[in-house]
């Protein structure tokens, strides 16, 4: 008779009402939870509508679906790599475009540097253009290029330093 008299006292219905009201805030907390999160992974407006329209139509499992199918990553976290990626790539293609030793702009066809006189490739033979270290023919003339002798100093090396040795 007591577990009778619980259930039709008003505790019972203030605690059955007090329950109702925390899983209706809970489930109006998940709908929330997943609107800000897909508006940070999503941008089509049209999905992200979607996500919430799930997550409030299946209480308390739909914000469960979401989170197996939506994007891994943020959408401001894509784009930072991908403006990072683009920074790498413009610092490696600008330091192509550099002297290795005073680090001043020279052309992809220069032999020398012109500031520091530095020599930055080897000259055909034949034609004079000038060739890429691994390159086993000119493209140019197509002349056979003669592989580096074992004991020869490096390639790169300054004009005035050859000069002083040479006299």
């Amino acid at each position: 008779m007591t577990l009778a008299s619980f259930i039709s006292s008003g505790t019972s219905h203030a605690v059955i009402n007090g329950f109702a009201f925390f899983a209706f805030v809970v489930w109006l907390c998940l709908g929330y939870w997943t609107y800000k999160d897909a508006r940070r992974r999503i941008e089509d407006p049209l999905l992200i509508g979607l996500s919430v329209l799930v997550a409030l139509v299946i209480p308390f499992i739909g914000p469960f679906i979401y989170m197996l199918f939506r994007p891994p990553e943020y959408l401001e976290d894509v784009r930072e790599r991908e403006l990072e990626i683009k920074a790498m790539e413009e610092r490696i293609s600008a330091a192509d475009l550099r002297c290795p030793v005073c680090h001043a702009e020279v052309d992809s066809g220069y032999l020398v540097c012109p500031v520091c006189t530095t020599k930055l490739k080897q000259a055909c033979a034949s034609c004079g253009s000038p060739l890429e270290p691994i390159w086993q023919v000119c493209p140019f003339c197509e002349a056979p290029i003669e592989p580096a002798v074992p004991g020869a100093p490096p390639a790169l090396g300054t004009r005035r330093a050859r000069r002083t040795s040479r006299r």
